[in-house]
């Protein structure tokens, strides 16, 4: 009987309260088929380590620390911002990644992450038949930004959708018991480059005309600076104060990001610079009202304490179909969520082609976005709630929760060579 392969895994693109969930998901399910797959090797620091060589023995961890990972938050073994250029811009990249995983008897590939990690894991599904090596590779989708085609939502988004709207209800409560002598105006930035999906969900926090937040600004609709200085003043006027949710994307009607410092990022995007101050500034200097401003930033997607049930099984139940589709010999797939129904709420996971997931950027919906342009409606509501359903709080400890650190044990390098990246 041959020996069973040994399986990588890695973590990618930016870190969400739950993406350990889905890697538990993985492990756990490898280990209940140790007669089918051997080792899980994780990359440390995603697919930088596959390329380096640095690969975590995950076998060295208990099994308590590895069921730790379904409430710990951010990347356990280390994620990154680095995409792979196309075989034939990069050959040599690819033959490395091959020559790791054929001196690690790796035959499974699970790569974690958004779009671009989608599309770094179609890459790596086409190279073993490309090089010459027997490579079974499968995407695990997970984005706060919930911009994944084909899955009804990411894994990531529901929590992060959760924060937000918690946060914009608790600090608004605050702006209007402040409103009368002090602060009249407080804007709240949100992740969201191109989708404006984690703005969008802060409008939950609003159950009736006139609650926070009372104005969402999109990245799907142009800024309009009379129309949006007229709904903050008739709103002080009407409420006493006006809260404010603005996605980092937000752009004017030219396609130019209103916070852009003209920085790029790993993955060449625009490296935007904080629209917050920008959109506060504007309502003192047109409106007089004074203001405070803050950034979730960061807060927003390592926020386990306050993490969706529902996004925690999502998950890990991702992680878990990863390594059974595996199992079934299906290559470039990616795991997907399908709704069923909404009440009761109901899904399933389903299957897509990683050559229709990669580089393909789900929006905002037309009919998901008030008429005005300035919050969201009843469908978008109903797609939304279930997403934030139930709590999973972490065990905690002396008053704060108890997180797991995983000892990451290096696998012992048996190539002789350096590859910089």
């Amino acid at each position: 009987m041959a020996k069973a392969k040994n399986a990588f895994y890695a973590q990618s693109g930016g870190v969400t309260a739950v993406i350990n969930a889905s890697a538990c998901g993985v492990i756990e399910t490898a280990r209940k088929h140790k007669g089918k797959i051997g080792k899980v090797y994780a990359g440390r620091n995603g697919i930088i380590g596959a390329l380096t060589e640095d690969l975590i023995d995950t076998t060295k961890e208990s099994a308590q620390a590895i069921r730790a990972l379904r409430h710990t938050p951010a990347g356990a073994f280390g994620s990154c911002r680095y995409k792979l250029k196309g075989l034939q811009e990069n050959k040599a990249q690819y033959e490395r990644l091959i020559e790791v995983l054929k001196a690690h008897d790796i035959g499974y590939f699970f790569y974690n992450g958004g779009g671009d990690s989608q599309d770094t894991a179609h890459k790596v599904s086409q190279i073993g038949e490309q090089l010459g090596y027997p490579i079974i590779c499968v995407g695990i989708p997970k984005t706060v930004d919930n911009d994944l085609p084909i899955t009804d939502n990411s894994p990531g988004f529901g929590s992060v959708a959760k924060y937000v709207a918690v946060s914009i209800r608790e600090a608004a409560f605050d702006v209007a018991s402040m409103a009368k002598t002090s602060t009249k105006i407080f804007v709240m930035e949100v992740m969201g480059r191109h989708a404006g999906w984690i703005a969008a969900a802060a409008g939950l926090a609003a159950e009736k005309e006139g609650d926070a937040p009372q104005i969402i600004l999109l990245p799907e609709v142009a800024f309009n600076e009379a129309a949006f200085l007229e709904k903050v003043d008739r709103t002080v006027k009407t409420c006493g104060y006006c809260a404010i949710v603005v996605s980092e994307g937000v752009h004017d009607a030219n396609g130019r990001f209103l916070s852009e410092s003209g920085l790029k990022d790993a993955f060449g995007h625009a490296q935007l610079g904080g629209v917050a101050p920008v959109i506060a500034r504007l309502v003192k200097d047109k409106l007089n009202y004074k203001y405070h401003w803050a950034v979730a930033d960061y807060l927003q997607r390592a926020a386990r304490h306050i993490a969706s049930k529902t996004d925690v099984a999502q998950a890990y139940a991702m992680g878990k179909a990863a390594v059974e589709l595996a199992l079934k010999g299906r290559n470039a797939v990616m795991p997907t969520i399908v709704r069923k129904s909404n009440r009761p709420y109901k899904w399933t996971v389903g299957v897509a082609n990683l050559a229709d997931v990669a580089n393909v950027e789900k929006k905002m919906p037309a009919d998901f976005i008030a008429s005005d342009g300035f919050g969201i409606t009843a469908k978008c509501r109903a797609y939304l709630e279930p997403l934030i359903q139930g709590e999973d709080y972490p065990p905690y400890k002396k008053g704060l929760p108890a997180y797991v650190k995983l000892k990451n044990v290096a696998v012992k390098k048996k190539l002789g060579t350096e590859f910089k990246v």
